[in-house]
């Protein structure tokens, strides 16, 4: 199957630059990609997933990477952030063992954000640092979680507090995959995307208020989809290559962030999708930074407005305010024992603060429960 429209967008790090090619069927072309970047015949590929998209997307990319002449296995992890932990990633380091898979080795992730972040972390850490292949299938993955080179797993007192830096070699997009993924986990991507229009893409936003419908890939129109795809991986890759390790200005991708890891910390990590308790944590965000007067109520309302497009939650459950400012203090992101918050200043800007109140939290919850 050929793909069309092929894009590439360069993540052009000085020393570990990548591309994240964009292209409905590229799929059935991961073996071509790979010889692109030089890798040869008999090299060994660990395909980790889960057994969702592997029943859809597996044998598609098994057929193609065997087609190039890799010797590829499999492995299945069950996917969500109840899973996402040092005991999955375990199984991940016996497959690799178990398939011999060496330095010149590379791990794929075919699958959404858990399963690459796992992945990614096991392929940082297995005889101290392997390739990775990013191959996302669900829109949050796509846009977000497989460019970057951010891997890792939850521990019991916080998200994606175990980790490591590792930039993949490659992350193929085909956008194809989306019309298996259920409304939900397209809707909860979506609130990454209204992210990068928020942070620094007005024009992007102005798109995302324009379209007909945000809920599902079936019911966008593709060209609209796949503009949303290059944007937002575009967005991603230029605040990754200032910034990779996120000591500076890189850390604006965590608008929302914040509050939404202590929602889903709180919650179990079973009750909202990543992208939900994101947009739940933009929406807190925009309550504070308007009364705040750091930017215009209305710049709220359009923000509110294009989250329920999207058909993302906006209310809060009625978590203890309290216990919500103590979750925060444990984040990862914390400098000098003070919570840093992504604060909007106006659509497409926004800056870094640590000055934000834990009453003007607690008044932000309880209005927005």
């Amino acid at each position: 199957m050929a793909t069309t429209n092929l894009k590439r967008i360069p993540v052009a790090l000085a020393q570990r630059g990548y591309e994240v090619v964009i292209g409905r069927g590229c799929r059935f072309h991961v073996g071509e990609e790979l010889q692109r970047l030089g890798y040869g015949s008999g090299l060994k590929v660990l395909v980790v997933s889960n057994p969702v998209v592997f029943h859809h997307y597996g044998t598609h990319c098994m057929e193609a990477l065997g087609a190039a002449g890799f010797m590829a296995s499999s492995l299945l992890v069950e996917a969500g952030e109840t899973h996402k932990t040092p005991a999955t990633v375990a199984r991940i380091y016996d497959a690799c063992w178990r398939e011999r898979l060496e330095r010149e080795s590379l791990i794929m992730a075919l699958g959404g954000g858990v399963v690459g972040d796992m992945a990614g972390f096991a392929a940082a850490t297995w005889l101290r640092g392997i390739a990775v292949v990013q191959v996302p299938t669900t829109l949050l993955a796509m846009v977000d979680a497989a460019i970057g080179g951010k891997t890792g797993v939850n521990h019991p007192g916080g998200k994606n507090l175990i980790g490591a830096f590792h930039q993949p070699r490659l992350v193929l997009v085909d956008p194809d995959t989306l019309f298996t993924l259920p409304e939900r986990e397209f809707q909860g991507g979506m609130a990454e995307v209204i992210k990068y229009g928020v942070i620094g893409d007005v024009e992007l936003f102005t798109k995302l208020e324009q379209a007909e419908t945000l809920r599902s890939a079936t019911a966008m129109e593709p060209a609209l989809l796949i503009q949303l795809l290059c944007r937002s991986a575009a967005a991603k890759a230029a605040v990754v290559v200032a910034d990779e390790r996120e000591s500076g200005c890189r850390a604006i991708l965590n608008y929302g962030h914040t509050m939404g890891h202590a929602l889903e910390t709180l919650t179990g990590y079973d009750t909202y999708l990543h992208g939900e308790a994101v947009a739940m944590g933009m929406g807190a965000m925009g309550w504070i930074a308007s009364r705040e007067g750091y930017w215009q109520d209305i710049e709220h309302q359009r923000q509110t407005a294009v989250l329920a497009k999207a058909g993302l939650p906006l209310r809060w459950p009625p978590l203890d305010p309290d216990a919500v400012v103590a979750c925060m203090g444990s984040d990862k992101k914390v400098r000098n024992g003070r919570v840093r918050f992504v604060v909007p200043r106006a659509l497409g800007r926004v800056e870094i603060r640590d000055d934000i109140s834990t009453e003007r939290v607690g008044q932000a919850l309880k209005a927005l429960q």
